[in-house]
């Protein structure tokens, strides 16, 4: 839920927003409606701040001043239900070990160098969502136990964020309802090409039920948890990071623009792809994973979408700054 103070919009400019210069009111704080803008948000205004939950400037789901001017910035008052975040793979598209590899790191006996191709559960009291189903989906879910599912969140559709989703019939089974996918357009032609038959007028018996929904830039609910789409870039190719709260997922990326960026910055828990140490055309080395999350300023950092060419998991780990970690299969976060 998200309080938004009206009243001293236009009247007041707060000496803590953390904002360079003299700017004026107007430069601060631009004349446009707010309902038309964050309709999806679930507004709720209040008259005035309290003590506990003081006013800042707002981007949706930055919970502390802006570090710029930005063309929507507002008053408000961030709240936001607990959630459990759990890993449910952390690896790269070939997985770790790889098929037929040698190396020390396919070949460790810790567990934590065992990984699944990347994916995320994202739990609050009353609902359960899973970012990107590959080609691990099914075992996934069987090990983590999720027998409910609400929604599947599609970040890009490269095969191994999307292989799995035949895997929803048996969710249709168990609740009686099609799955809601939610998705960009490009990733919604990838899903139809690749499981036509879910999508036919005609149906077999037994195919797996789904409704796809859009994904724009607009923030979007799921049950009691608000989404905020980010725009990334894996080469050439846009996909979609999400944040939830304090909580911002991004994976299969090498560029952030600075717009979006300011959406992620200053949140709690930033998770970032890193696929190696070596450079990659279209993922965040180790190197650049740690200088974007020291500048977006998140209180942690976790790597995901990890390569065996990165090392051994206690080996890179501790070679990390402060407030940075690897992240591994099963992994539990709470917010």
């Amino acid at each position: 839920m998200i309080f938004c103070q009206e009243s001293k919009w236009f009247n007041e400019v707060r000496e803590d927003t953390h904002l360079s210069g003299k700017q004026s009111k107007s430069q601060l704080i631009p004349k446009i409606k707010l309902l038309s803008v964050l309709n999806p948000l679930m507004l709720h205004k209040t008259k005035s701040a309290s003590k506990k939950h003081p006013v800042y400037p707002y981007y949706p789901f930055h919970q502390g001043p802006v570090l710029a001017v930005h063309p929507i910035s507002y008053f408000c008052i961030v709240s936001y239900p607990s959630l459990t975040i759990t890993f449910l793979g952390t690896g790269t598209s070939s997985g770790v070990p790889m098929i037929g590899c040698e190396c020390e790191v396919c070949q460790s006996t810790n567990q934590k160098d065992n990984r699944l191709r990347s994916s995320l559960l994202i739990q609050s009291a009353t609902t359960t969502i899973v970012i990107d189903a590959g080609p691990d989906f099914r075992y996934q879910m069987l090990r983590s136990k999720v027998k409910q599912l609400d929604a599947i969140l599609f970040t890009h559709p490269h095969k191994d964020h999307v292989a799995g989703l035949d895997d929803v019939r048996a969710y249709n089974y168990l609740s009686g309802l099609p799955m809601q996918v939610y998705a960009n357009e490009m990733t919604q032609d990838v899903l139809v090409r690749e499981f036509p038959y879910a999508f036919a007028e005609t149906r077999y018996p037994g195919v797996p039920e789904i409704k796809l929904n859009t994904i724009s830039a607009e923030p979007f609910t799921i049950g009691d948890i608000e989404v905020l789409p980010i725009e990334v870039w894996h080469h050439k190719m846009p996909v979609l990071g999400f944040r939830f709260g304090g909580f911002t997922y991004i994976t299969d990326a090498n560029r952030i623009e600075a717009e979006e960026r300011m959406k992620i910055a200053g949140g709690d828990i930033l998770v970032l792809n890193v696929l190696r140490k070596e450079k990659h055309i279209s993922h965040f080395t180790l190197e650049e994973g740690i200088s974007v999350g020291k500048d977006l300023g998140n209180k942690e950092t976790y790597f995901t979408h990890i390569s065996h060419q990165l090392g051994k998991h206690d080996n890179v780990e501790n070679e990390l700054p402060e407030t940075f970690f690897l992240a591994y299969d099963g992994l539990q976060l709470k917010l």
